[in-house]
């Protein structure tokens, strides 16, 4: 089984803030005790030049992609990437990957977004046989490669899956060493998790080998009122993607006035429609304590790793993910 258990923190690479800045952010999180920090890949800073400055500043944290995307880069290459982080920081790399979404495929990429989950699991195939240190002779529909192998010693890396629908969540479980959730309020993780778990039994594995990991929003700052409505623009924003908006339909009782709204480029309409309701579904503000209640409850759900995601009360604010880094590491418990 994959050793998991622990409590990350995914950087807040939206914030526009420097790469100096975020990796500040790593190291207090080292400094303060918690096991893994996680870079995700948006429009900010690229992630292995990233998780590159974390593995060579700091000694023990774990660190990985929250996530990488599987269409701007070959297998391949993601692979090189991960390999290279291994070889610096051995036992400390996990390998985050998922399918991100069309605007960000398309849009900003301007690649097609296809088959998304047959093209994970081709892909998880191929960082495997890179890993192992074996040459490749990979014939996928969406994945192919022939006769490389890496010239770097043969890695041991954990592979993560972004998951959030049924078949996303049953191919985590199937191929992938973690699942990585997110966008769920507390009391939705165990039928995720179940599906995992399916998944798994399917693939004829240990239900139990697959480790779960899920981030969340999170503010423990003293700006908690720019906070709160900071955070509600995020839940919209995420709960407007199309391959993202069934994450929230449970918990955003406004989904659809705030999809009509949006599509009607109302977005002062669609804003209106997110209560605080959907807001402390979806994330966890206040004190230290507040957020570490969060994890608790994560935690009973069946989470092995909470992972808080930490937004500035406004985007360029450093010191709300340094109040929340700190203060939710003071209230929370990190297993061993």
């Amino acid at each position: 089984m994959t050793v998991l258990r622990g409590l990350g923190v995914t950087l807040p690479v939206d914030e526009g803030l420097s790469a100096g800045a975020y990796l500040d952010l790593a190291r207090l999180a080292e400094d303060r005790g918690y096991t893994d920090v996680l870079v995700g890949e948006v429009a900010g800073p690229e992630a292995f030049a990233m998780l590159g400055m974390i593995a060579a500043s700091t000694r023990r944290i774990r660190l990985g992609s929250g996530i990488v995307g599987v269409y701007p880069r070959s297998a391949v290459l993601t692979a090189m990437g991960f390999a290279t982080l291994a070889s610096l920081a051995p036992g400390r790399v996990l390998a985050g990957i998922g399918a991100s979404s069309p605007i960000v495929v398309e849009q900003w990429h301007g690649l097609g977004f296809d088959a998304p989950r047959a093209r994970i699991e081709e892909y998880v195939a191929a960082l495997r046989t890179v890993f192992r240190g074996e040459r490749t002779a990979i014939e996928g529909t969406h994945v192919r490669s022939h006769g490389f192998r890496a010239a770097l010693a043969p890695v041991d890396v954990p592979i993560v899956v972004a998951a959030m629908n049924p078949r996303m969540l049953r191919l985590a479980g199937a191929v992938a060493d973690v699942a990585f959730l997110t966008w769920t309020p507390p009391a939705e993780y165990g039928p995720k998790i179940a599906l995992v778990r399916e998944g798994a039994r399917a693939a004829g594995r240990d239900p139990d080998e697959v480790g779960i990991a899920a981030s969340f929003w999170s503010y423990a700052g003293d700006r908690g009122d720019e906070a709160r409505e900071r955070l509600r623009r995020l839940v919209l924003q995420y709960a407007m993607v199309p391959t993202h908006r069934p994450s929230f339909r449970g918990s955003f009782a406004g989904l659809d006035a705030a999809a009509q709204a949006w599509a009607a480029g109302d977005r002062r309409a669609a804003l209106r429609a997110v209560d605080d309701a959907a807001v402390d579904a979806m994330c966890a503000l206040g004190t230290g304590a507040d957020v570490a209640r969060r994890v608790a409850e994560l935690r009973a759900a069946g989470v092995d790793l909470p992972i808080a995601l930490t937004p500035g009360a406004v985007p360029g604010d450093p010191e709300g993910p340094v109040q929340t880094i700190e203060r939710l590491a003071g209230a929370a418990a990190v297993p061993s």
